[in-house]
């Protein structure tokens, strides 16, 4: 048997797409992909990582996720932790897992995110 991931869903309030937009393309980088036109009408938006696609979908109660989250594996994390301080996110350090340097941020909506080193620190 063999799986991968298509894609993650990440819940955002309604009406935030600019903010969502800033922060995954702006901040991040992801490439913004269409979503299918049967689910255009429900707002949010769709990006593009490396094969696997990270959804953002609106929820009317809207809770943001505090502890369950994506991991991103990056090979440049002081980079990536310079951008999303830059942006004004907080950045919280955590225990490395495996030699590898970690940290966790949250989106705009407060859904936790963490960030990886690709490889081992040295």
């Amino acid at each position: 048997m063999k799986l991968r991931i298509d894609h993650i869903q990440l819940a955002m309030p309604k009406g935030e797409e600019a903010r969502a937009r800033a922060f995954w393309h702006g901040v991040l980088g992801l490439v913004e992909i269409e979503k299918p036109a049967s689910l255009q009408g429900r707002g949010g938006c769709w990006f593009q990582l490396d094969g696997t696609e990270i959804h953002l979908g609106v929820e009317d109660a809207f809770c943001a996720a505090k502890k369950a989250h994506p991991c991103f594996v990056v090979d440049d994390l002081a980079s990536v932790e310079a951008k999303i301080k830059a942006a004004g996110h907080v950045i919280k350090s955590d225990a490395p897992i495996a030699g590898r340097d970690r940290f966790f941020t949250e989106d705009p909506f407060g859904n936790r995110l963490e960030f990886i080193a690709f490889e081992v620190a040295k």
